[in-house]
């Protein structure tokens, strides 16, 4: 780890419906930090589950001093349940991922050593997309509307699996409540000047649960709320 910049690191998860994966992935990702950082704790943001993820945590957070319960009444979507975990967020790194384990929590440290005193941010990507073949379809073309659109420079903007400093949010805090606060995050942190390295990460199929995303309400929220940044962010910034 000779060369890190990192010191403390806050974990966040968001959470909607994963109590059959978020407690290995808590534990996976404390165990790989702790031994490697001075200071390392989780916030999971459980976003209005109905699967008795709550409950889960409250109970898992008894056991663990550094575990954090952040509860929404009600779901407000992926980019409402990272802005409360990001605005929870305590330590000087913030790293997230997805609570339904298609990311190896584990694989933290291999984004650990990238982040030295030039870099901002470590920037995963996927190796391979763990989907059926009609949601790498819609990934991709996904992708590169929105690299063309907002101009991204990253490999792969919506691979969550992210180690930032966290100062980059609190100076400039995140809107989207969909699944668009990946494209608004790169894009606002690329305009503010951030320094970004990339690395690649495995991407698995989901072990359970459905994919909020490829919902039609969660498209359709994606889509308006794409278009909406879109027009703010590089319309009438031109």
């Amino acid at each position: 780890m000779t060369g890190t910049d990192v010191r403390s690191v806050s974990v966040v998860f968001p959470c909607y419906n994963d109590a059959h994966t978020i407690g290995g992935l808590i534990d996976d990702a404390h165990g790989t930090l702790a031994p490697l950082v001075a200071d390392v704790e989780v916030v999971v943001v459980d976003d209005g589950s109905s699967d008795g993820s709550g409950p889960l945590l409250d109970e898992l957070a008894a056991e663990r001093p550094w575990l954090r319960v952040v509860h929404h009444a009600t779901n407000g979507g992926y980019g409402s349940a990272l802005i409360s975990g990001f605005s929870a967020a305590r330590n000087d790194w913030i790293f997230y991922t997805d609570g339904d384990a298609q990311y190896d929590a584990r694989e933290v440290a291999v984004l650990l050593p990238l982040a030295t005193a030039d870099v901002d941010i470590v920037q995963g990507y996927k190796i391979g997309r763990g989907d059926s073949w009609y949601r790498k379809v819609i990934g991709r073309t996904y992708h590169h509307v929105v690299r063309l659109l907002f101009r991204l420079r990253v490999r792969d903007t919506d691979c969550d699996f992210r180690l930032f400093r966290r100062h980059l949010f609190s100076d400039r805090p995140l809107r989207s409540t969909s699944g668009v606060i990946c494209v608004e995050m790169m894009f606002r942190f690329e305009r503010a000047g951030a320094r970004f390295v990339e690395a690649p990460v495995h991407h698995y199929f989901r072990p359970h649960g459905k994919s909020q995303f490829f919902r039609v309400p969660a498209i359709w929220r994606s889509a308006r709320q794409l278009v909406a940044l879109w027009w703010e962010v590089v319309v009438r910034d031109r």
